[in-house]
């Protein structure tokens, strides 16, 4: 879906990102202790079973749902975490985060349990590589545990050298493609078939090749929507020519379809919301229903 993002008009990494993963609307009323996906936990309930796939859990799930985080880029080796943990664990017996602490602890013993139970399987021979191992280790974590999960994927700053077909972006691209693909055949059909993935960016590049061969911070960006539930043409949501009067400040693409409306319309219809679940989960929105399921 071309022509996605938010409206924000910063060009700065970490606003923009912030105002993604806190999806409150009002850029003047911030709360850092609240994001979407949180609230998309609270409002699924139980069913929702949320985790984060990161080393620091995201702004997106912060909230008062309680969501586990664990990076699977480097997961905990088994032997070493038994010895460690028991000890840690020994320091809260009797404290009030003992059993925040336990089951922090239980997140990655199962982590643990699961790459030792994949390296069995393989025989030590994952030929997956960088993103692509990742993505695999999370479906299967998914498929058998969580229903919510978030990744985050770094290094698209392309400002030099960006490359065409080939070059630093498309290899980005190729190790996206391979990750996504990866995590797909590991969900497997039965699962895939009620699995959705979106793929988002805080914002796009600039329609023009700047003086060093790359392309600057834009505004408007492309979101990818993957999965066995999808029932919706290749392409969707409402696009426009591009022309100098079309771009945004004749530099970029404009944002069309915003996030907030997008994912307010999907999570209504994948997780059968209420209008006042959705609007709980981004204030202020009218949720866009682009019949994707």
């Amino acid at each position: 879906m071309p022509f996605s993002g938010v409206h924000n008009l910063s060009r700065s990494h970490f606003e923009t990102q912030d105002f993604l993963e806190m999806g409150q609307g009002d850029p003047g009323q911030r709360d850092f202790r609240s994001g979407f996906m949180n609230r998309l936990a609270s409002s699924v309930g139980s069913a929702a079973r949320p985790v984060s796939f990161t080393d620091q859990l995201p702004l997106a799930f912060r909230g008062t749902t309680e969501v586990g985080n664990v990076s699977l880029r480097n997961p905990p080796n088994a032997a070493t975490l038994t010895g460690s943990s028991a000890a840690l664990a020994a320091l809260y017996r009797g404290h009030a985060l003992e059993t925040r602490v336990n089951e922090a602890f239980g997140l990655r013993s199962e982590v643990a349990e699961m790459t030792k139970q994949m390296e069995n399987v393989s025989r030590n021979a994952i030929s997956a590589r960088g993103f692509e191992l990742e993505a695999r280790r999370i479906a299967r974590f998914m498929r058998e545990r969580y229903a919510l999960g978030f990744v985050d994927i770094g290094g698209w700053d392309t400002h030099v050298g960006q490359g065409a077909a080939e070059g630093f972006l498309a290899s980005r691209f190729e190790e996206l493609g391979r990750g996504l693909a990866g995590f797909a055949d590991e969900m497997g059909a039965a699962a895939w078939q009620r699995t959705v993935v979106a793929v988002v960016s805080e914002f796009g590049r600039t329609f023009r090749e700047n003086g060093g061969r790359g392309t600057d911070h834009g505004h408007g960006s492309v979101c990818w929507l993957l999965g066995g539930a999808l029932k919706c043409p290749p392409i969707v949501g409402e696009q426009v020519a591009l022309t100098a009067t079309t771009l945004n400040q004749n530099r970029d693409l404009p944002v069309l379809n915003p996030l907030p409306e997008v994912l307010g319309g999907l999570f209504a219809r994948q997780f059968g919301l209420r209008s006042s679940a959705v609007e709980h989960i981004f204030p202020g929105i009218v949720p866009r229903d682009l019949q994707l399921i």
